[in-house]
């Protein structure tokens, strides 16, 4: 009956009860016992609400159990239990209250989280502001104007061994000025005054000498130039050839590999082509080097024989071939067909250039030793097909290989360098045949970077020769130049290219090629060519009819003042031997060969005949013996008068 009211009354009062329920979970602390719970609950409250919180936690514990400790409850004997039951409600009252101080603690812990979170938020704020600061002090550092050294400053510098750290510091300060001259230059500073000492500091620096770092100087920005200087001092990847006479490219990569050589494609542009990344033997010493499978061999070298692209059964001349890699690489595209002349002025070099001919199988090659410039005399003019020169030159390019370079060349040298290519193109162009079928074309290459060695030369034999600069068939590398400071030459160098180190990765390198449009020769007769002791003509004052040509190369014989006098004067010259004007009634008619008098149009249709310069010059020598022997007459009347 008891319990029946009760439940009466929590039907009827449920609210209340539930508020009184969250009082008691909030008011209670954490207990250790169950007895220390009941004694808390009757301490704290009546007996009637200590039966109605009983009451509660039993149907809480009926309803929602965590440990399902209400299906023991008996039915039958309600009053017995009720402890029992009580104090189960209080372990589950145990556990939501410790449920509830977890809360409280995770709270706790939130706080904490939050407290270092600040803290971290605030430590990263001070440490931004400090970088902020610190970047600002930076750039304020920067914004100062750099200021040269004085005359004191640097004599005080050549007293004392050079400090690297500075120099580098210097260099870069200069060049940062330079890239930005007009915000950044000192007061009264020029530019000059920057190149000036940018000059000095990288020949302190990197060991060049005056000349030539002025010339590259010249020639690159300053960014630029320090990007070529530094590719200087870094070597070059080791590339080797596959000599598809003897293997294929697949082939030999595979052997190679399982000896441990690590290689790769040399690139999309050549088919031969490997470039060494690393090796467990010697790449020079190998059973396929010995047997020549393949050819240790620069990439730029590559680059010339491609442009020249020979053709099978043709002939070509290799002016400069020693050692031998392009002359072995010509032989491997032409398939040992047709005939390849392999010239070499320095007899010492014929024995690598016939040992790597023999070692690579090559068979269709003429080794000679000649001067270059006398070839067209020995192998004939208008002869060949195609023409190689790979000229001598300063080797400003190969600074990585041969360091020396940096101290040993001067103007002089480049200067002697440049007269010699330019003798060697026109032989070069005088042995080709312009109406060749299939070739024609000659390719001029060197290993320098100088303007006088490259775009010089050509310039000087497209006015020479009958040529024109055709496109070299690479798909890459930088235009040659068609004006340089002073300079300015023809728009058709365009097609020749250059290769720098630190664009390309390879030795610096120039490459240009030509086509002889026709076997006739400009300015054949120069005028240094027509000078006599007494005569000097010009080319277009020498009469084309055959007497004039006759009395060109007709010896003077020994005759007197006066005789020669008339001589000449017979013949239409004065005695000075000054050419006169024709008369006026030969102005406007010329008589040909055969005696015919031809009108001025065509005449001028006609070819001018000029005499050979060997000719010239046996005339000239003979003039000179004359002379001689007129000198010696006097003498001998004087001693026999005596």
């Amino acid at each position: 009956m008891a319990a029946n009211k009760n439940k009466q009354a929590k039907s009827k009062n449920p609210p209340p009860r539930k508020k009184q329920r969250s009082q008691l979970f909030a008011e209670k602390k954490r207990p250790t016992k169950k007895d220390e719970a009941f004694d808390d609950f009757s301490d704290d409250q009546s007996e009637e609400e200590q039966l109605e919180a009983a009451e509660e936690l039993l149907d809480g514990d009926e309803e929602v159990s965590d440990f399902g400790d209400a299906s023991d409850i008996s039915d039958d004997d309600d009053d017995a239990p009720l402890a029992d039951d009580f104090l189960q409600g209080g372990d589950g009252d145990e556990d939501k209250d410790s449920d509830s101080t977890s809360g409280s603690g995770s709270d706790s812990d939130e706080s904490d989280i939050e407290e270092k979170s600040r803290a971290i938020d605030e430590q990263r704020a001070r440490e931004e502001e400090d970088a902020q600061a610190e970047m600002q002090m930076n750039i304020k550092e920067e914004s100062d104007e750099f200021r040269l050294p004085t005359k004191e400053e640097l004599e005080a510098e050549q007293q004392r061994p050079p400090d690297l750290a500075n120099l580098q510091m210097r260099i870069k300060d200069i060049v940062r000025v330079l890239s930005n001259f007009k915000d950044l230059r000192q007061e009264g500073a020029t530019r000059k005054d920057y190149i000036d000492q940018l000059k000095m500091d990288l020949g302190s620096y990197y060991g060049y000498n005056e000349f030539l770092i002025g010339v590259l100087v010249d020639m690159f920005p300053v960014v630029e130039l320090m990007e070529l200087i530094e590719a200087f001092e870094k070597p070059r990847p080791t590339c080797i050839r596959t000599n598809t006479l003897r293997t294929r490219r697949r082939d030999l990569a595979d052997t190679l590999s399982k000896r441990g050589v690590e290689l790769d494609q040399l690139s999309k542009w050549s088919k031969v082509g490997l470039v060494v990344y690393n090796s467990h033997v010697p790449i020079g010493a190998t059973p396929e080097y010995l047997a020549g499978f393949y050819y240790i061999q620069g990439a730029s070298s590559f680059l010339p024989v491609m442009a020249l692209a020979p053709q099978e059964k043709e002939r070509v001349v290799d002016m400069a071939a020693a050692p031998g890699g392009k002359t072995t690489y010509v032989a491997a595209l032409m398939k040992n067909s047709g005939l390849i002349f392999a010239n070499e002025i320095r007899e010492a070099r014929l024995k690598s250039l016939t040992a790597n001919l023999h070692r690579m199988g090559v068979t269709n090659t003429i080794v000679c030793n000649y001067d270059g410039r006398e070839l067209p005399k020995v192998l004939g003019q208008n002869s060949v097909d195609r023409v190689l020169l790979d000229a001598p030159c300063s080797g400003t390019g190969v600074i990585t290989k041969d360091p020396s370079v940096k101290t040993s060349k001067s103007l002089d040298d480049i200067q002697k360098c440049a007269h010699l290519q330019k003798q060697l193109i026109l032989a070069a162009i005088d042995m080709v045949d312009a109406n060749s079928k299939s070739g024609g074309y000659i390719v001029y290459s060197t290993c320098s970077m100088m303007v006088p060695e490259n775009e010089a030369v050509i310039d000087y034999a497209l006015k020479k020769r009958d040529v024109k600069v055709v496109p070299c068939g690479l798909d890459f590398g930088c235009p040659g130049y068609i004006r340089f400071r002073e300079h300015r030459f023809h728009t058709s160098l365009e097609n020749t290219r250059r290769f720098y180190p630190h664009v390309h990765n390879m030795d610096g390198f120039f490459v240009a090629k030509l086509k002889k449009m026709s076997n006739t020769k400009k300015n054949q007769v120069s005028l240094d060519d027509l000078e006599t002791v007494e005569q000097s003509q010009r080319p277009e004052e020498i009469h084309s009819d055959e007497d004039n040509i006759k009395e060109l190369e007709q010896p003077i014989k020994k005759q007197s003042t006066e005789g020669k006098k008339k001589s000449l004067r017979k013949n239409g010259l004065p005695g000075n031997g000054k050419v006169r004007s024709p008369p006026a009634s030969l102005k406007n008619k010329e008589r040909s060969e055969n005696g015919k008098v031809e009108s001025p149009t065509t005449s001028k249709k006609r070819k001018r005949k000029f005499p050979s310069k060997e000719e010239i010059s046996k005339a000239r020598e003979e003039k000179r013996n004359t002379m001689r022997e007129k000198r010696k007459q006097p003498r001998e009347v004087k001693k026999s008068g005596k």
